[in-house]
């Protein structure tokens, strides 16, 4: 394979190839979105079949995520010292062997293990994705982008629908089953179709004492925050959990400015404006996300009193809002990314503030539909120029670590919000006993002010993301 046909040119045709090695990076993103969807609807019936309590079968889920966010921090040094393809490659066998020995699990004990296991592989796969796409993408950053949003969107639409169709006609086992096929394929094509980089391996220091600290550090705040979420009765223990969680982080950050780029997260990374903007509108982006998506279920079901059947489709406006996403790249290139995000994030605070201008539980249906569509728009508009504008700030050589930082950011930023919008909820509700419309207005307008931190972010961005200098001098 040539060097020559995985460098995009400056005009606006993308070379095929860049299409071509996208497409198969994305198959471990649309893998692993479609199996934590897929699980994440199961639990109930995880529980009837395996015999066990559902607080004890929840952790299939919580397992999971706190693997993933153990070895997030991991995945830019991986990538300098083994390199990209060998991790890919290493990742996809890894995961498929995880998801068929979850599916041969005899006990709940036994598959949350396995899952503990796929969740350790599943949290290198998205930054791995992200790191490939950012190394070749070059000018076209913005469109490519777009495209590589598209498995994490249709996860959420149809992992729900193939759970429910194999808990119908087959065995929950199934749910695990499926992954066997698209990991095989994935592995095959990783190894025949990504370019080697073994050029790009550098000998680098593992800072054993930076991992030690960031790690932890992210399993007890997720951890922390999930129970303060959840109104747990163990407060205290979920309070001095976070207090930890905070600590080591500003241990760590006071490790990495010592380190310097020898940190497993280089803190320099955040001293330049575009990058650390970037990275504040990712935080946000996640936290108006993931704080919608707690708050307007609940209020469908418990204000407007719809069925749960209907809540789910009254949700769908929000999910093909963000269908528009491979859009964006075309927007950014024609009006700047500082513009689209502007309207994006305006957008998205239009379709929040039908929730608190309504009151009564008179909101129209017509409404709330055209409102979570506009929503979703919005935040697709959000999200890719802040990626883009990151990777067209820093030089190729800091991609591993910056994608990193990003993910690492991005995932603390919906914990936060939903955790704030919880407890704020729960004394609403204390409050407002009587009158529990009164209780979501009041939280939905703290979910606009996050909305506005976005726009204060977002116009902080570079109209136009300059690339730099060394960002397309090398290749995969």
């Amino acid at each position: 394979m040539s060097p020559r046909n995985l460098t995009p040119d400056q005009s606006d045709h993308i070379s095929p190839m860049v299409w071509k090695i996208s497409s198969v990076v994305l198959l471990g993103p649309l893998m692993t979105n479609l199996d934590s969807t897929a699980v994440n609807v199961s639990l109930s019936s995880l529980s009837t079949e395996l015999h066990a309590p559902l607080s004890q079968i929840q952790w299939v889920t919580s397992g999971y995520l706190l693997a993933l966010a153990l070895m997030l921090p991991l995945s830019g040094w991986l990538v300098n010292r083994v390199g990209t393809k060998r991790v890919y490659i290493l990742c996809f066998s890894l995961f498929t062997i995880a998801s068929l020995l979850c599916g041969l699990a005899t006990s709940a004990g036994v598959l949350i293990a396995f899952r503990i296991l796929q969740g350790m592989v599943g949290g290198l796969i998205a930054p791995m994705a992200q790191m490939m796409i950012a190394r070749i993408a070059g000018p076209h950053m913005a469109r490519v982008m777009g495209f590589a949003a598209v498995p994490v969107l249709i996860g959420p639409v149809f992992g729900p629908v193939l759970a429910g169709a194999i808990l119908q006609h087959a065995n929950w086992r199934w749910i695990f089953f499926i992954n066997l096929p698209i990991g095989l394929l994935a592995t095959a094509l990783t190894i025949y179709v990504l370019p080697k980089d073994d050029d790009q391996v550098q000998p680098q220091t593992f800072d054993l004492a930076g991992f030690l600290l960031l790690s932890p550090s992210l399993v007890l705040l997720l951890h922390s925050l999930d129970s303060l979420s959840s109104n747990s009765a163990a407060k205290f223990f979920s309070i001095a959990e976070l207090m930890i969680a905070i600590t080591l982080v500003l241990l760590f950050v006071w490790h990495g400015k010592r380190w310097g780029g020898a940190a497993l997260i280089d803190i320099n990374l955040f001293r330049r404006r575009a990058f650390s903007t970037a990275a504040i509108i990712q935080f946000l982006s996640n936290a108006m996300l993931l704080g919608g998506q707690l708050l307007v279920p609940l209020y469908l079901l418990l204000v407007l009193h719809q069925s749960p059947s209907s809540t789910g489709l009254l949700l769908v406006p929000a999910g093909l809002g963000s269908l528009l996403y491979p859009i964006m790249g075309y927007l950014m290139e024609r009006f700047g990314a500082r513009l689209v995000a502007v309207w994006g994030a305006g957008l998205a605070l239009l379709g929040t503030l039908p929730f608190v201008l309504f009151k009564d539980s008179n909101l129209p249906v017509a409404l709330l539909c055209a409102s979570l569509f506009v929503r979703g728009v919005g935040l697709g508009a959000v999200n890719i120029p802040s990626f883009t504008v990151a990777y067209s700030a820093i030089p190729q050589s800091m991609i591993p670590a910056a994608t990193t930082s990003l993910n690492i950011v991005q995932r603390v930023g919906g914990p936060v919000a939903t955790t704030l919008l919880a407890i704020y909820l729960h004394h609403s509700m204390q409050i407002h006993v009587a009158d529990p419309p009164k209780a979501f207005i009041a939280t939905f307008w703290l979910l606009c002010i996050i909305h506005i931190a976005g726009i204060v972010a977002v116009v902080r961005l570079p109209n136009r993301e300059q690339q730099h200098p060394t960002t397309n001098s090398r290749k995969i």
